[in-house]
């Protein structure tokens, strides 16, 4: 199973930028990209369901904010909307698909850059979801989480981290809910198999130098539970792919 988890800041922006046209190169069985900033019926998906795929979307009730999609060529044995959070599920954060033993979760988590309310809000989501995960491996004990952390988790992963050490998304704060996160039985995919620096999946968009400078961010992520570990074949990130200000983040498991 070929997994890409993809934030696309805007499924149409995308679209227009050849995402579509990407697609058609077959990059991976099953796509989980968030922040699509859309509805379901004002996308012309049937340019991604021609092509094979089959579509679930979860949209924020904010019109052009926040939400997640999946496209798949496998068909997943059930679908899950939502977490059961209502804040998240307003903002449609979290959609989850069954295949066979593995459950797969495609994650928008908060970003807390606007300021000191929403990095509340992250901070509160980001417990909330923990509990979730928690409860929900007792039902379901192999797990797949992909999406957009909004968290760098280590110095390896930010390319200015003494000068990031007060911003959102590198605080100690959140970088210590990954270290949880990970100490409680996940696996960071990329990293196990790239142990090495400069590799990143978001750049900031203010000045167009970052990303030619490759100033970047790690913060999206493929993790899986500790027994799919002997499952995985490859992990990659695809820098060159620019539909968005983040990039494709990309692993195989083994059968």
């Amino acid at each position: 199973m070929r997994i890409i988890s993809y934030n696309v800041n805007g499924i149409r922006a995308a679209m227009q930028k050849g995402f579509v046209q990407w697609l058609k190169t077959d990059p991976a069985d099953v796509i989980c990209v968030q922040e699509t900033k859309a509805l379901k019926e004002n996308v012309h998906h049937q340019l991604i369901t021609d092509l094979g795929y089959q579509d679930y979307w979860f949209s924020a009730r904010k019109k052009g904010y926040s939400g997640v999609a999946v496209f798949t060529k496998i068909t997943p044995d059930h679908v899950e909307y939502g977490n059961g959070h209502g804040p998240s599920d307003e903002e449609g954060r979290v959609i989850q698909l069954d295949f066979g033993n593995i459950r797969l979760i495609n994650a928008y988590f908060p970003s807390g850059t606007s300021g000191g309310e929403r990095q509340e809000f992250k901070y509160q989501w980001l417990d909330e979801f923990s509990a979730y995960l928690k409860k929900l491996r007792k039902k379901h004990s192999h797990l797949i989480l992909c999406g957009d952390y909004n968290i760098a988790h280590q110095e390896i992963d930010i390319h200015d981290p003494k000068g990031n050490k007060n911003s959102s998304g590198f605080l100690p704060a959140e970088r210590a809910w990954m270290d949880q996160f990970f100490a409680s039985g996940w696996v960071d995919c990329f990293r196990v198999l790239h142990p090495e620096p400069h590799r990143y999946s978001w750049w900031s968009q203010r000045f167009p130098s970052v990303r030619l400078n490759n100033k970047g961010w790690r913060i999206d992520y493929i993790t899986i539970t500790e027994n799919l570990r002997s499952q995985l074949k490859a992990a990659e990130i695809f820098p060159e792919i620019k539909h968005s200000d983040h990039c494709p983040v990309y692993i195989e498991l083994k059968k």
